[in-house]
């Protein structure tokens, strides 16, 4: 029984480390896309962290609603769950990749050729993966978050 519990830990673990990178990988698209786009474009500070927020959302669910309309679940099904698996790992990420960037000095002016412009996407991503992943964590220890897609899978 002692090592029951260590094993199921180990689990939650992985589990939300993946899902954490899924998160990410959505979140890294729509950010990359959506401030680069509006930086390309010269859009100011705040249009270009709407288009990065908006597009990270549009990835981070696509990345978990197209798999799963392709295994055959019914639409609004595959929405909720994906609403369910996604919604707080990608707000919080969201939350701590734009105060990131909004704290480094010169960030949202730097352009697209800046290693600064990078650089502090970078960092902001990785600052928002730590963030998510005690997140996705707690969600899945209660069977929430990423549990809820895994187990629509079933």
């Amino acid at each position: 029984m002692t090592h029951a519990r260590p094993h199921a830990d180990s689990g939650t673990s992985r589990l939300a480390f993946q899902a954490t990178i899924h998160c990410l990988t959505g979140c890294g698209i729509g950010e990359v896309l959506g401030l680069g786009g509006a930086t390309l474009l010269g859009l100011g500070n705040l249009p270009s962290i709407v288009l990065g927020i908006v597009l990270a959302y549009a990835f981070g669910f696509g990345l978990t609603l197209v798999p799963l309309l392709r295994a055959g679940m019914p639409f609004v099904r595959a929405g909720g769950v994906t609403l369910a698996a996604e919604t707080i790992s990608i707000t919080t990420m969201e939350i701590v990749d734009n105060a990131v960037v909004l704290a480094i000095p010169g960030a949202m002016d730097a352009g697209l050729g800046d290693i600064l412009f990078w650089a502090s996407l970078a960092v902001s991503l990785a600052l928002a993966f730590v963030a998510a992943l005690p997140v996705n964590r707690w969600l899945i220890a209660r069977g929430l978050g990423h549990a809820i897609m895994h187990g629509g899978h079933s």
